[in-house]
């Protein structure tokens, strides 16, 4: 019982809800591009996102100094079915607004390329 109050505890934050419409409609985003399309500093970004991995929503890939988050893996149980219960009500009609701002922060000539990459492709 404690661990679906966790769960709904963490989808009860606009924010969180907010990234995970993200990683739904995206699959796996760093850290940087969730922060910049929702207008939160990099330490309440990291916040949420801890919050979303500990009640198991989320999980995490470190590549170098970033790290990447992306819906937890588990298809069918509980997660599974929250994952499923979210794509049905987070309808473009919610997100168009997050849609838009991901389009204007983290796409490039209509090519969307996550934070880390186009990090990396500056350097060389």
């Amino acid at each position: 019982m404690r661990e679906l109050a966790d769960i709904f505890k963490a989808l009860g934050d606009e924010t969180r809800l907010q990234i995970l419409s993200l990683l739904l409609k995206h699959g796996e985003l760093c850290v940087c591009d969730i922060e910049n399309v929702i207008g939160a500093t990099q330490s309440k970004t990291s916040r949420h996102l801890r919050y979303l991995l500990h009640a198991g929503l989320v999980q995490d890939r470190r590549v170098g100094v970033w790290v990447h988050y992306h819906i937890a893996g588990e298809a069918d149980g509980r997660i599974g079915t929250i994952r499923r219960m979210l794509k049905k009500l987070l309808t473009p009609e919610l997100t168009a607004g997050l849609e838009t701002r991901f389009a204007q922060q983290c796409c490039v000539d209509g090519v969307c390329i996550p934070a880390s990459k186009r990090a990396q492709e500056a350097a060389k």
